[in-house]
């Protein structure tokens, strides 16, 4: 125990203009426990199946006590978690971070964004209400145009035609079981990395100091970060207690205006504004290719980024980075405008 709080007293977190920056990755960890937590005692109370999904989680929030409580807190911790992730990503994208040697560190994170929008995904499903429901029928058809695999997914996520008691099954493992070990693993590996390599100083930019000693001084920085979250969250609740619609019902239909949540909407908003045809392909299947290779091209960022590699500047992936920002707040904007 010694030696890892000297290790700690030892180790230093850069300071300069964008440290605050830094907060963010302690924060999306802050979420992601709450999750657990309140997952956990979710729980207790709910039954993944179409007959009793929609009564169980109405049992919860009005006579399990403080149900409606814990459920609110677990649908907005979900949001601010993918929320401080996309802060996370996109203030080390622009600070440079991955370069060498944090490159592992930030194929790691790349896949927990992965994983964070699958839990995101996964979960909307299991009020088994009427948004939900036809939203998932939605979401889960888009892969079906990606060659090959497209068809092969759509079964996989379904488990027959249509969103069904097996949908429901199947999602509400991937959200509970093989999802959070999986997540477990990846956060682990994610937090060694940052704990052996340190956190990265940009390009460029000059140090204020020789550095905030992680023990105690920054841990108590997180700390206060984590209690200004909690503070936050708990407004959230209380202004914006989470509501559940009515029991879905798979024979009629779909709502008008049903649209998926925010952080899903730029590939809503993206199939919407691509025509159903370009350049004698199809309009979706175009869509999926290209979210596809932005996928892996932010995987790749390390070694695409060769300036960035020799600590020199890269404006290029910097107009990038701010270009990826701004089509975000376009394409979120018009969906909900629209």
């Amino acid at each position: 125990m010694e030696s890892l709080l000297g290790f700690l007293r030892e180790k230093k977190v850069p300071q300069h203009k964008h440290s605050f920056w830094y907060l963010f990755g302690g924060l999306a960890l802050f979420f992601f426990i709450v999750q657990v937590l309140t997952g956990m005692l979710l729980l207790l109370y709910y039954s993944p199946t179409p007959a009793t999904a929609h009564e169980s989680v109405d049992f919860i929030m009005t006579q399990v006590p403080f149900g409606w409580l814990i459920r609110s807190v677990h649908s907005w911790s979900a949001n601010l978690m993918i929320a401080s992730v996309f802060i996370h990503l996109f203030s080390t994208f622009l600070m440079k971070a991955y370069r060498k040697p944090r490159e592992l560190m930030w194929m790691s994170g790349i896949v927990l964004l992965m994983i964070v929008l699958g839990f995101g995904f996964t979960g909307y499903l299991l009020p088994w209400d009427t948004v939900s429901y036809f939203a998932t029928q939605i979401g889960t058809e888009i892969p079906r145009s990606v060659p090959i695999v497209g068809p092969f997914t759509v079964q996989l996520l379904r488990g027959g035609e249509f969103v069904s008691a097996e949908s429901l099954t199947r999602l509400f493992a991937l959200h509970v079981a093989i999802l959070p070990i999986i997540s477990l693993g990846l956060i682990g590996l994610h937090l060694l990395l940052n704990q052996v390599y340190g956190s990265s100083k940009p390009v460029g930019i000059q140090l204020r100091s020789q550095g905030i000693r992680f023990y105690p001084n920054y841990i108590y920085r997180d700390f206060l970060s984590w209690t200004g979250a909690c503070a936050v969250l708990m407004g959230l609740v209380l202004v914006f207690p989470v509501a559940l619609g009515p029991k879905a019902d798979p024979f009629a239909s779909a709502p008008l205006g049903i649209r998926p949540e925010w952080y899903f909407l730029v590939l809503f908003q993206t199939l919407r504004m691509m025509p159903s045809s370009l350049a004698g392909m199809d309009g979706e299947m175009l869509v999926n290719i290209l979210v596809l290779l932005v996928g892996v091209g932010l995987f790749l960022v390390p070694f695409l980024d060769r300036r960035a590699s020799r600590d020199e500047p890269s404006p290029a992936f910097t107009i990038l980075g701010w270009a990826g920002i701004l089509y975000l707040i376009v394409a979120i904007t018009l969906a909900y405008l629209t």
